[in-house]
């Protein structure tokens, strides 16, 4: 059996900084229309949540590209395996929130789940409009004078 081969590929990790910057935005705008539609106690909800999805992202981000620099196989279990203790963190985090205590469960699953689509949404645009190249690029044309 042979060990995986380390990957050479650069992980760029740039698409961290505009979903964090969009979600800070979003977050802002939507933390003042529940704020003043719904009360503040909503509005923390949906800072928190927006908070929440953010840290949750970059740390996936960083733990993919990490798993990715040892080898390009290792990406996919470390995406599964983020995505359950994700889902797991999420669970316990919610489910110790008392019912009726001054952060919202509701409101924070709502922005939560809102937030995963935004950042879903940002990772989708990054990855359609970069160039990729799947193959080492070409040299640049010479100029011959």
């Amino acid at each position: 059996m042979t060990a995986p081969t380390r990957s050479q590929a650069p992980w760029d990790l740039s698409f961290l900084k505009v979903g964090g910057l969009v979600t800070g935005a979003v977050a802002v705008v939507a933390a003042l229309v529940v704020g003043l539609v719904l009360g503040w106690a909503d509005a923390v909800g949906v800072l928190v949540g927006a908070a929440i999805v953010t840290a949750f992202f970059c740390v996936s981000g960083l733990v993919v590209a990490w798993a990715g620099r040892i080898a390009d196989s290792y990406t996919l279990p470390a995406a599964l395996g983020m995505f359950f203790v994700k889902a797991l963190v999420l669970f316990a985090l919610l489910g110790a929130l008392p019912r009726d205590g001054w952060l919202d469960r509701l409101t924070l699953a709502w922005a939560v789940v809102v937030g995963a689509l935004l950042w879903s949404g940002v990772q989708l645009r990054w990855v359609w409009t970069r160039k990729i190249f799947y193959v080492p690029p070409p040299p640049p044309p010479s100029t011959l004078d």
